[in-house]
Order: structure tokens, then C-alpha cells, then sequence
């Protein structure tokens, strides 16, 4: 496919624009010192920075015509294209070069979307992070209290399959949980019910770069976004001060809504998880990973 230069440059300024306003808050933050417990975590906790998700891509397979003269033309993963003047995304080499990443992106993102979701974990990842804990991540008061918070954690049953939250757990939770998710299992493990795998797929979109379409990219940011935002409305933390009311877990109302929301954001993570094979791979792709 060919876009003339009126297309691509049209689609890559409406990219800017739309990035600019989804980092607004956060930069105006960072620019007066604060912070913010719920939309600054993105920024944290994946480390990729405003100027990173500002950055289109027109995916592979897309011929950017008369670009000789633009930016792209020193960005890595770039080369010229069949028409004199011309860029494309350098599929080959970037797959060459981090062929073991790539192949790891491609399995987890395909037996992700493969498993069934499970829904019966509550969100109670972040419950456990503070389990019998004097000291906590965020400074923010408990919304029950830390009795009443590890009490929630006794009455329920933690499923976490995550790593990336299981890490976090406190000791005392640890040996509570009925996986013991690794690096290493993580593949086996990860499933399209766990808020914390829908927030990652804004992190694999992240790790193949040119190859994600920068429209695509930005879609993954706010299914992070939007996840997040649950995660710490279901979480044990008063968030109200931040406009988040919270999703009581710890009563049966809590717990449907939590799950009604857990399974919308499993569609659309799975959506997002096939678009992104198939924006890579090809349709067959797409079409095997729904």
C-alpha cells in the first residue's frame, strides 16, 4: 500500500494531537511536581514516556511517498521504499534483529486470547499487595482499614495469574494465592479476564514498535487507561479524592460489577490483541488469534 504524503502526514499530525490530549493531565503534572495515584501509573510503571506514544507508525507494508525529507527517515527500523523517496518500515530487519522478543510478544499474545477468561478473582491482587502490611505502595489512606482489608482477604480466595502483580503480593499473601505465576510461565498463565494482561497489551504494542500502527497504539493506551482505572476503584485504597468512587469487591453488588466490567474489558482486550497479529503478521493472523 502507497499513501500519498498528504494522507500520512494528515494521519500522523491527528495521531499527535490525539496522544497530546491523552498525556495532557500527566504533563502537567510532571511540569508542577505532582502526582496523580491513578493516571500517572501508566507512565511509571511501564516507563515509556509521553514523546514515545506521540511517535506514528504506519505499520508494515505501508509505503510513505515524497518522506525523504522527514524524521522517520533517521528513525531506526526505516528503510527507503520502491519509490524513489519513499519510507517503509524495516519488518525484515527488526524481526531479524529481535527475533526471541518477537517470538515471545507473538506467543503470549496469542494464548492469551486463545484461553477463557477467568472471572472470579474480584480484583483482590491489590488486596493482597497490603495483606498484613504496616507499610503500602501508594500513599493513600485503606478505605476499611488494614483489619478489615486483611479480613476481605481471608474471606475470599486470591487467583492471581499475573507475575507483574503477583510480585507484589506481601509475604503473608504469598503462600494464599492458588497459582505461583513466573517469568518463565508466564505464557501459560496469562489469560483475557486479568486486568493486569489487558494493561499489557498497551506494553506489547509498546515492544513491536513500527510494527503497530500508531492509530493502534494509541487504542491500546486507553483500554490501559480505562483498566486502570478499575483496578484501583476495586482496590483497598480511597481513591475518592481522585475521583474515582470505589467498586465495593467486598460485597456481592461490588463483585457484579467488577465482573461486568472485567469481561468488557476481556473483549476488548482480545480485540485489540488481534488487530495487532494482524497488523504484524497479516489477516490470518488476525483471524486465528480471535
Amino acid at each position: 500500500m502507497q499513501l500519498p504524503p498528504g494522507q500520512w502526514r494528515a494521519r500522523a499530525a491527528a495521531h499527535a494531537e490525539r496522544a497530546d490530549a491523552l498525556t495532557a493531565g500527566h504533563r502537567a503534572r510532571a511540569s508542577r511536581g505532582e502526582k496523580h495515584p491513578v493516571e500517572d501509573f501508566l507512565f511509571t510503571y511501564y516507563s515509556y514516556s509521553p514523546a514515545m506514544l506521540r511517535r506514528w507508525h504506519p505499520g508494515p507494508g505501508v509505503e510513505l511517498l515524497d518522506a525523504a525529507d522527514d524524521p522517520r527517515a533517521s528513525w531506526r527500523w526505516y528503510t527507503d521504499g520502491s519509490t524513489p523517496g519513499s519510507l517503509v518500515v524495516d519488518r525484515a530487519a527488526m524481526e531479524a534483529e529481535k527475533a526471541p522478543q518477537l517470538a515471545t510478544v507473538e506467543r503470549i499474545l496469542r494464548s492469551t486470547a486463545a484461553r477463557p477468561g477467568r472471572f472470579g478473582c474480584f480484583g483482590l491482587h491489590e488486596w493482597a499487595m497490603v495483606y498484613r502490611q504496616g507499610e503500602h505502595r501508594h500513599d493513600v489512606p485503606l478505605r476499611l482499614g488494614q483489619a478489615a482489608t486483611d479480613a476481605v482477604v481471608e474471606a475470599g480466595e486470591l487467583r492471581c495469574t499475573h507475575i507483574d502483580a503477583f510480585r507484589f503480593f506481601t509475604p503473608d499473601a504469598v503462600p494464599l494465592n492458588r497459582f505461583a505465576p513466573t517469568r518463565e510461565t508466564q505464557p501459560e498463565l496469562e489469560q483475557p479476564g486479568c486486568l493486569h494482561a489487558g494493561m499489557d497489551v498497551y506494553k506489547w504494542a509498546m515492544k513491536l514498535g513500527p510494527l503497530v500502527p500508531g492509530e493502534l497504539l494509541l487504542d491500546t493506551f486507553e483500554l490501559a487507561r480505562d483498566i486502570r482505572l478499575l483496578d484501583m476503584q476495586a482496590s483497598p485504597y480511597d481513591m475518592r479524592p481522585w475521583g474515582a468512587e470505589p467498586v465495593r469487591i467486598e460485597t456481592p453488588e461490588g463483585k457484579a460489577e467488577y465482573v461486568r466490567r472485567q469481561r468488557a474489558f476481556a473483549e476488548r482486550s482480545n480485540a485489540l490483541r488481534a488487530r495487532m497479529l494482524g497488523a504484524w503478521l497479516g489477516g490470518d493472523a488476525e483471524r486465528d488469534a480471535c
